[in-house]
């Protein structure tokens, strides 16, 4: 028997589905999901997937959404950009960021103003730090938060340190020594900055007991006052992509990858970009967290479309050309580098370079 169900018209769709919720049961009810914590290679040795992969297999199974949130680094955004265009994705700028006094913190630019923002606090953390690093504090991310939603990651050392009442380590970086914070300080600190709009992101990865995380989870969130919201912490777009990811991390920590297993390594290849059925049975006793994740897409309306070059104002004298202004500028440099003249070479080097 070939059951056909009429479209219905667009004011009845909410009636519409709750009718099919009560007729069916709940498993039928059509499941919205945006994935807002995916890390692609540009988060160097961390992220297994190119950023196009991962928006190309976001759309194949039906994603309202992905955040791509580049550790300390916005560099995966353009070419995930790209790959968008070509599909119904909504894509949503975004970056984790971790700071030294505090756990580390997912963020999302809500329009165009937040992403500038967002540019300057991730600028003024690398100009800190060693090339590749990046060197923040809790205050830096308060002082750039206008226009960004925020979501703390509830891991493992978080819920430990939740759970023993002590303080938790920041994995900022693997080169440097992390330091620690009172969790509790810390997210409330985090709520003076967002306000309302922080987060708990409860990221389960078919653990031993996810139940039992996701009740713990459950307890911090009424604690602080964060609501929890739905994520899978993806590093790679497709289950075969863990072996690359347990190579990389082996590189990472300087060892092999046998000597990382059971330190460094994922116990699964569960940080892929899940089926909707899956994630939907993950977070089944918690429904909300699902839902909120639509809810936070709808209000991130940046897109890098939005971007225009603006040209800087002229800053050369009256009555000087640019390139005069220009061409002034360089000898006086030059003679102030090479104080006893010129070398040939680098003379012919700055005359070349400005024609």
């Amino acid at each position: 028997m070939q059951c056909v169900v009429a479209r219905p018209a667009a004011k009845d769709t909410k009636t519409f589905s709750r009718a099919l919720d009560k007729s069916w049961g709940a498993p039928f009810r059509l499941m919205q999901y945006a994935e807002l914590h995916a890390k692609t290679n540009f988060s160097f040795l961390e992220g297994a997937s190119h950023a196009d992969e991962l928006v190309t297999r976001a759309a194949e199974l039906g994603y309202k959404a992905l955040a791509i949130t580049d550790r300390n680094s916005l560099a995966g955004v353009v070419r995930a950009h790209t790959a968008a265009k070509d599909s119904a994705l909504k894509l949503i700028v975004g970056a984790e960021l971790t700071p030294l006094d505090a756990p580390p913190v997912v963020v999302w630019a809500t329009d165009r103003a937040a992403y500038g923002r967002l540019c300057r606090l991730l600028t003024r953390g690398r100009r800190r730090a060693p090339k590749g690093e990046c060197l923040l504090t809790q205050s830096d991310i308060g002082e750039f938060s206008e226009g960004l939603i925020a979501a703390v990651p509830g891991t493992a050392e978080v819920l430990a340190a939740a759970k023993n009442g002590g303080p938790v380590a920041m994995p900022v970086s693997e080169t440097r020594v992390p330091s620690r914070a009172s969790l509790r300080c810390s997210l409330a600190a985090y709520r003076d900055i967002f306000g309302r709009d922080v987060y708990l992101l409860a990221e389960l990865a078919c653990g031993p007991d996810d139940a039992g995380r996701l009740a713990q989870l459950d307890d911090l969130s009424r604690q602080t006052n964060l609501s929890l919201v739905a994520s899978g912490d993806v590093h790679y777009h497709v289950p075969g992509r863990m072996v690359l990811h347990d190579v990389l991390a082996a590189i990472r920590h300087g060892t092999t990858v046998a000597q990382a297993d059971g330190k460094w390594l994922f116990p699964n290849a569960q940080r892929h970009l899940q089926e909707l059925s899956a994630i939907k049975s993950l977070f089944s006793s918690m429904p909300a967290a699902l839902d909120r994740t639509v809810e936070i897409a709808s209000r991130c309306n940046f897109s890098l479309d939005q971007l225009r070059y603006e040209y800087p104002t002229e800053l050369a004298p009256d009555g000087i050309s640019p390139l005069e202004y220009l061409e002034q500028l360089t000898w006086e440099g030059a003679r102030h580098r090479y104080q006893r003249g010129v070398p040939e070479k680098v003379r012919r080097q700055i005359e070349h370079e400005l024609r």
